[in-house]
Parts: C-alpha cells; sequence; structure tokens
C-alpha cells in the first residue's frame, strides 16, 4: 500500500472532532460570507432529528471538511478551505441548544460548551469568522448580543434564532443524540498539498445529480444489498420504462396531486426537497406500498403521454384533446383518472373533468391571464369533491361575454385543435389551418373580384392583418386543397371550398365577398358554437382575472431583488389590502388573526415553534402583538410565506385569501420559473 504524504483524510464524528480539537478553526480571508439561510437550516434541522430517531448503527453523512494547518500565537489553527457553512451553521444550533439548557441541563450544556469554546479560553469561540464579523458571530454564540445588536443584525441572529426557536427543552436531548451522529471526511492537507486544487477536485464533480437522481439513492440508501435488488427490480426499474426521459417531470406532477402545492424546480433541487418532506422515512415496508403507487401512477402518466394505450375511445380522445395543452394539469388527471380506475369516481366524471380543463386552458389562452400555476389549487378543490371542483375551475374559467369579444379580435391559440372539434372532427391529421385573408395578400388578391388589395386604403389594410389571425378568418383545408388556395383571391377560394369535405368550408364556399366586416360576422357566429363546446362550468359569477390563492404564492429564497414590490394587492375574504409584500402580510395576517381567531394563531405556533412568543428571548426584529406577547420579525421571506400558509390553513380561511402578482411579481416568476 501506498500512502498520500500530503493529504491526510480520515472519517471522524463531527462533534467529536469539534470538541475534541486543541486548535481554533478559522475561515480566512478570500473565502465568502456565510450565506445559509433558514431554508437550509431547517433541512439540517430535519435530517438530525430524523437521524437521531434511528438505531445506534445509523450515521448520517455532512460529506467533506477541507483545512489546512498553521499556528497563530501560541495555539495551533485549522484554517477551513471548504465546509465553513455547515460547521458555522452546526455553531449556532449547538449554541442554539445550549442556551437552552444552561439552566435546565447543566451537564449537557458543558458538553455542548466544549462544541462552543476556544480551548482554554470560554470567552472566545472556536470557530472564527471573517474579520469583519467575528464580533457578531460571537456574541450570538456566546450569548453576548447588546441592546446596540439591532444595527448588526446577520444571517448569524437569524439562524441562531430559527433553531433557538425550534429546539424546545424538552427536544434538546434528541437533538443532541442527533448532532452526535453526525460524520464528515476531515482531509488535512500538509505543506506541499495545493489546496485550490483539490478544492476543485472535490467541488467539481462532474454533471450534478438531478432531481430523480437523488430520489433514487435516497429511495434505496441503508436498504440491505437484497432489498435495493428487489425495489430496483420491481418498482423503481418500471417507473423508468413508463416515464422515460420524462421521470423528473413525473416526479414533479406526482407531488404536486399529492400535496397540493405547486413544486418549484428552477436553481435547486425542489422536487427531491419536496420528496423528502413528504417521505421523511422510508423503512422497507412502507417503501414496497409507498413503490407500488408510484409504480401505478407512471404507469398512468405514460397513458397520458400516449393516449393510444387507453382501450376506451372517449376516454382516449380527451387525452389527445387534453395533449393539445401541454402537461401543466397532469397531476389533476393522474388522480382523476386512477380514481376511474379503481372505481373511486365513473366515466363521465373522468369525461367531464377532462372537458372542464380544457376549457379552462383554452378561455384562458385566448383572454391572457396565463395558465401557469393552476394545477395546485384544482388538486386541493377536487380532494374536497366534485362540486368544489367545479366551483374552483368555474371561478378562474374567462366568462362567455369576455370569450366572444376576444375571439373577435385575438389570434386564436391552438386553432388546429380548435377549428377541429367546431368541425366535429376526432382528429386533424392530413388538415392545414387556412387564413381566407393570407398573411401577406399580393397587391392583385381580391375578395369580391372587383377590388384589388392595391386599391384598399391603409386602414383597410391594417384592420384585415389584425383580423388574419382571428377565429371568423381561419378555416381547416385539406391538404392537397390547402396548397391550390394558399394566397389565392377569394372567389378562387370559394371554388376550393366547395370541394371540402369539412363542414366548416360549407358556409365559405357561398360567401359572395371576404371583408373585415364578414370576418367578424364568421366569429361571432363561431363564437356561438364555441361557448357551447368549451363551457363555463357551475354557476359561480367571479372571474378573478389572475388572482393566486395564497398557498400557491411563490416561495423565494432570501430576500431577491424586486420583493418590496412583488404584489399589487391582496384579497382578505374579500376585503381589498394595499399589500406589496410577504413581511408586510405576515405581520398583518398574524396581528388580524390574532384579533379574530387567537386559538388558531396559538395552535400554529406551538406546533411550528414561532413566530408567537412570550418574550424576546433573543437579538432580533420583534413586533408586538398585546402587552407579553411578541410576533418575531425576523424569518426569512419563504418562512415567512410559510407561517402565512399554515396559520390561514390552522384558521380555516386559506381558500378565502388570493395575491395578485405586479409587474414586478410576474417578472420574478418568469425569472425563477426558468
Amino acid at each position: 500500500m501506498v500512502s498520500a504524504t500530503n493529504v491526510d483524510a480520515t472519517a471522524v464524528n463531527t462533534i467529536g472532532w469539534l470538541s475534541a480539537g486543541e486548535w481554533t478553526i478559522v475561515v480566512p480571508v478570500y473565502q465568502r460570507q456565510y450565506r445559509w439561510d433558514i431554508g437550509a437550516c431547517e433541512q439540517l434541522l430535519s435530517d438530525i432529528r430524523a437521524v437521531a430517531d434511528l438505531d445506534d448503527r445509523r450515521m448520517h453523512f455532512l460529506g467533506s471538511v477541507l483545512s489546512s494547518t498553521g499556528r497563530a500565537g501560541d495555539g495551533p489553527e485549522l484554517v477551513l478551505i471548504d465546509g465553513q457553512q455547515r460547521i458555522t451553521t452546526l455553531m449556532l444550533l449547538v449554541a442554539a441548544l445550549q442556551h437552552t439548557v444552561r439552566e435546565s441541563d447543566p451537564a449537557m450544556a458543558d458538553e455542548l460548551a466544549r462544541v462552543l469554546l476556544a480551548p482554554g479560553d470560554d470567552t472566545a469561540t472556536k470557530l472564527r469568522p471573517h474579520a469583519a464579523w467575528a464580533d457578531v458571530f460571537e456574541s450570538v454564540v456566546l450569548g453576548r448580543r447588546g441592546a446596540d445588536a439591532a444595527a448588526r443584525e446577520s444571517r448569524f441572529d437569524d439562524n441562531y434564532a430559527f433553531f433557538r426557536s425550534q429546539v424546545a427543552a424538552d427536544e434538546a436531548a434528541h437533538i443532541w443524540r442527533g448532532l452526535q451522529k453526525l460524520e464528515h471526511v476531515a482531509i488535512t492537507l500538509g505543506a506541499g498539498a495545493n489546496a485550490q486544487q483539490i478544492f476543485e477536485s472535490l467541488n467539481s464533480t462532474g454533471e450534478p445529480l438531478r432531481d430523480h437522481e437523488l430520489i433514487h439513492n435516497y429511495v434505496l440508501m441503508g436498504l440491505s444489498h437484497a432489498e435495493q435488488r428487489e425495489i430496483e427490480t420491481e418498482y423503481w426499474l418500471p417507473i423508468e420504462q413508463n416515464t422515460g426521459d420524462s421521470i423528473g417531470e413525473f416526479w414533479r406532477q406526482y407531488l404536486v396531486m399529492t400535496t397540493g402545492r405547486e413544486v418549484v424546480v428552477a436553481r435547486g433541487r425542489g422536487v427531491y426537497d419536496t420528496f423528502r418532506q413528504v417521505f421523511p422515512r422510508l423503512d422497507i415496508d412502507d417503501l414496497r406500498a409507498h413503490a407500488a403507487e408510484w409504480r401505478d401512477y407512471s404507469q398512468i402518466h405514460r397513458v397520458l403521454r400516449e393516449p393510444h394505450l387507453e382501450t376506451d375511445a372517449a376516454v382516449s380522445q380527451q387525452l389527445r384533446w387534453l395533449g393539445t395543452f401541454g402537461t401543466a394539469m397532469h397531476p389533476l388527471v393522474m388522480r382523476a383518472y386512477r380514481d376511474w380506475k379503481s372505481g373511486g369516481c365513473d366515466r363521465d366524471e373522468l369525461i367531464a373533468t377532462l372537458e372542464h380543463v380544457q376549457a379552462l386552458l383554452l378561455r384562458r389562452s385566448i383572454v391572457g391571464p396565463g395558465t401557469d400555476r393552476l394545477v395546485a389549487r384544482l388538486c386541493r378543490a377536487r380532494d374536497a369533491g366534485w362540486d368544489s371542483l367545479v366551483a374552483a375551475i368555474s371561478r378562474i374559467t374567462p366568462s362567455d361575454e369576455r370569450i366572444r369579444a376576444a375571439l373577435k379580435y385575438t389570434e386564436l391559440p391552438h386553432p388546429a385543435y380548435v377549428l377541429g372539434r367546431l368541425a366535429g372532427l376526432d382528429h386533424v391529421d392530413g388538415l392545414d389551418v387556412e387564413r381566407v385573408f393570407p398573411a401577406a395578400p399580393s397587391d392583385t388578391w381580391t375578395g369580391d373580384g372587383a377590388r384589388a388589395w392595391s386599391e384598399y386604403s391603409e386602414d383597410e389594410q391594417n384592420s384585415a392583418r389584425a383580423l388574419g389571425g382571428t377565429l371568423g378568418n381561419l378555416t381547416l383545408l385539406e391538404s392537397d386543397l390547402a396548397l391550390r388556395a394558399f394566397d389565392a383571391s377569394f372567389p378562387e377560394k370559394r371554388r376550393v371550398y366547395a370541394r371540402s369535405a369539412i363542414p366548416l368550408n360549407e358556409e365559405l364556399a357561398l360567401t359572395e365577398s371576404w371583408s373585415t366586416a364578414a370576418v367578424s360576422e364568421r366569429s361571432a357566429a363561431l363564437g356561438g358554437r364555441f361557448v357551447e363546446i368549451w363551457p363555463r362550468p357551475g354557476t359561480t359569477l367571479i372571474d378573478d382575472d389572475g388572482l393566486t390563492p395564497i398557498l400557491d404564492a411563490v416561495h423565494r429564497r432570501g430576500w431577491p431583488m424586486g420583493w418590496e414590490r412583488e404584489w399589487s394587492y391582496v384579497e382578505y375574504r374579500g376585503e381589498h389590502w394595499e399589500v406589496p409584500d410577504v413581511k408586510y402580510l405576515f405581520n398583518r395576517i398574524f396581528k388580524r388573526l390574532w384579533a379574530d381567531d387567537r386559538r388558531a394563531v396559538t395552535s400554529y405556533s406551538d406546533r411550528r415553534g414561532g413566530p408567537v412568543y412570550a418574550e424576546r428571548a433573543w437579538n432580533g426584529q420583534w413586533d408586538s402583538l398585546d402587552e407579553g406577547t411578541w410576533l418575531y420579525m425576523g424569518w426569512d421571506s419563504s418562512y415567512m410565506l410559510s407561517a402565512v400558509q399554515g396559520v390561514l390553513e390552522e384558521a380555516g380561511i386559506a381558500p378565502e385569501v388570493f395575491v395578485k402578482y405586479s409587474y414586478i411579481g410576474d417578472a420574478m416568476n418568469r425569472v425563477a420559473g426558468r
């Protein structure tokens, strides 16, 4: 065996490594500032709780910590090259735990202090971050924040406050057990090692794992080899075969369906993180049951992508039509389809669901409020029953009046699908969309056989061009006939239309001349048939014009640019609130519910460890709810939004609260969706 001379890598117990060292851990000047947010802290705490529940053989691996050795004054130093974010966060958690138990459990507090304090100096911390923030970190960890601390609020304060709020004294021993089960690889460099090269090697491991690959590893990790082979063969391989290249999309759709919440996939591991929240523990018996369900839904996912696999002709047709609009509604349809197959709903209800969804998507595409972030709310509504689903779809489906007006002046989306259904056709294979007014008429083109296009006034030409893509100016033609009609004058087109077998062309063949008035007249006539084929369901009179339920509001990490003007307003149970951002809403919701439904606030806060407290127990931003009751205002934007959603659900009024995104908020959503 040949040994390395410049690198020493050893698997160590993390808490033992931190406690036993006679050195100070130093964050070098060139390292980035501390950046972990509350979301990352929440995941770390969840991992620690999970490993604490496992037997003594099961540990939690944190990765590697890369350092080099040195000396400062009389003492040795470990200079962190990689790992400062994790080590700093662990120190903040240990500090919060130590401060929680120092009165109730002095023995545990002493053990925790050995992790935190510099060797031989109980006035200094073992970890020393950037000089610019060292005093802040030290004052947080040592519990010495002064009255002027508000001027130096930091991520140290916020994350310490989060841990302090989430770990009660009666859970301290459980968290301490989890902390003691953390492991990492300690890599220490010798004098001849190239620190930068090793750092780049550790952080450049090729293509990062995708969400479904992380899920795969998470599912199988910790199983015996025989159990891994069973799960892989019986469940995972069929899931991969059913989903193919869309396996990542399948998991996102499954989780939206399961949680009734949107799952953000951009800039992070949103699908994987959500999966871990839904399935925090997977022993082999639970895993078999869950995996059987995943396999069943993957088969449904395949049918939705390949409707010809469905043997019921009417359902297969509906799925083909739905495919016109992409896959955004698959979470809702997967559940409805499975219920039909298992006898949970009848065929008529499934077909009605598919028709309602098509009408919703088509109408919104025509009017323009968009079709993003709709499906989660519909999944929640369907869980409440058929009537609830119909009401939810009706609320966000544009009215007949808006549709008839828009069809006259708006370019028709999905024209082949729309014209095909208006013509009563099952499919449009071999057919082309034909413009009666050509997209670019020649100078000799004529609509009546008398006036040429060159004789039209500029206003007449502009009006004709503006209506060129509207319903009234479009039809379907067999491909061979479409070649003959292309760019032909209307009198010649009439003769071509007369040879078509498609019903839409009968009236066109009988029309004497073609003009903007004829386009408008035909749009009105076809618009009447349109609202019959794609009706607005139910009797709900509200047409919400782009309001987003609070449960579907977009979560942001930290405080991104533009957060102060994210919303135009908020609708709270019929009230119009001029609330532009999540911090303002957080404050107003908790104050309003403190007055209206104190039980809901207390219940939510007790269960979640905040944000309402009987005292200001640490430094940060606070507001008073009443004498002796305080609202902590130091969370990040994502945690604040989660708290708003949670307390509204606790009060049973979340479905009655909506946000209207501003222009800035819409731009932020587009960036987040990339």
